[in-house]
């Protein structure tokens, strides 16, 4: 019998404090759509980042979820979230990030919270192909260090679980840190990688190719979305 109760995967204790602004950002795009693939992009401000160019490349191929969040797998909402979010929607590929908004984490409780939240989803979504993004670098070489050892422990547990990995930090590393736009975020050339990263990643794994048609609304948070 499948454990769908994410209270059972939670850490016994966590040392995370919260930050000073916590914020989560979810999107269903073309939600009454049933019929075709979905595929979910969980991470953080650089999944929002992505998402809208991710869902461009792959508009005709599948539809697209996110949920971008500033929680850390080791915060005590962190599961409470994804619980709710894996909850309204049906999903067939899943690409999970989780390490920027750890640099502080403690790594023994990252690495148990990390763990313990792919297990969920895989209990939550047995039909969801799961797949481990790494984390990118930062401009600066003492932080991105620390993004090196969190990636390690996500690519061990990825590998310990028989799932992908798709090796964002690898594409991004080479690149000059004029593309960074500030420590962590990116400009427009090197979203379109990324972008195009996950897309290639995506079609490598799924054979089939939809014709969707993807549906706007006029009641976005901003406006008319496209």
């Amino acid at each position: 019998m499948k454990n769908t109760d994410y209270r059972t995967f939670a850490l016994k204790h966590s040392s995370r404090k919260k930050e000073s602004i916590e914020w989560s950002i979810t999107y269903h795009y073309n939600a009454p759509d049933t019929k075709n693939p979905r595929l979910l992009l969980i991470g953080d401000s650089i999944c929002n980042g992505y998402q809208q160019e991710t869902r461009t490349v792959l508009t005709q191929e599948v539809n697209l979820s996110f949920w971008a969040s500033s929680k850390c797998v080791t915060d005590p909402d962190y599961l409470r979230e994804l619980d709710f979010l894996l909850s309204g929607a049906h999903f067939d590929f899943i690409c999970f990030n989780n390490g920027l908004h750890s640099l502080k984490s403690d790594m023994e409780e990252y690495r148990c919270a990390f763990a313990s939240a792919l297990r969920f989803i895989r209990e939550k979504c047995p039909d969801a192909r799961l797949a481990v993004v790494t984390s990118t670098p930062l401009v600066h070489e003492e932080n991105t260090a620390v993004v090196r050892k969190l990636n390690a422990i996500a690519v061990s547990i990825a590998s310990e679980l028989g799932l992908d990995v798709l090796d964002l930090f690898a594409v991004m590393d080479p690149l000059d840190r004029t593309n960074w736009r500030d420590e962590y975020h990116y400009g427009p050339a090197a979203i379109k990688l990324q972008a195009e990263t996950i897309a290639a990643f995506f079609r490598k794994r799924h054979g089939g190719k939809c014709r969707i048609d993807q549906e706007g609304t006029a009641t976005g948070p901003d406006g008319a979305i496209q």
